[in-house]
């Protein structure tokens, strides 16, 4: 059964936590790898060079998006893709577990369990999200 007190709650925490993880992750690409460097990554893949940035941009603003409740679900099903492109051109051949050389793809998918979650649950408590009409409330605590 679900508690209808604590639900909202829970969906504020992990559209909260996976915001971070996004906005880490692109943190990574930006600070630590470069975009350059990220596009080169990608290049060196078989993908368009400009990916990179495409994927760095998604990170920023999905991650943004989620801690702030903005389309929330939209956000969450964006970045399914680039988990599945992780998974499949990158820690896929590294076996399941992460903590293999190289990186598993078990973190990748586990991610991905969690956004589909995120987009099933929706904002959750203290979301700011565009008002759909009127009479409902811009800032939402459900």
């Amino acid at each position: 059964m679900i508690d209808s007190r604590t639900a909202p709650y829970a969906a504020l925490v992990l559209r909260v936590s996976l915001g971070i993880l996004f906005l880490a992750h692109a943190g990574l690409k930006i600070l630590v790898f470069t975009p350059a460097g990220t596009a080169q990554f990608f290049g060196s893949l078989g993908l368009p060079p400009a990916l990179g940035y495409v994927t760095i941009a998604v990170e920023l603003l999905a991650g943004v998006a989620l801690i702030l409740g903005l389309w929330t679900r939209i956000a969450a099903l964006v970045c399914i893709p680039i988990l599945l492109g992780a998974i499949v051109l990158v820690h896929g051949s590294a076996g399941f577990f992460f903590s293999n050389p190289n990186g598993g793809w078990e973190y990748p998918a586990f991610w991905i369990v969690a956004l589909i979650t995120q987009a099933l649950l929706g904002d959750g408590a203290y979301a700011l999200r565009p008002s759909a009409s009127a009479t409902t409330p811009a800032l939402a605590v459900r």
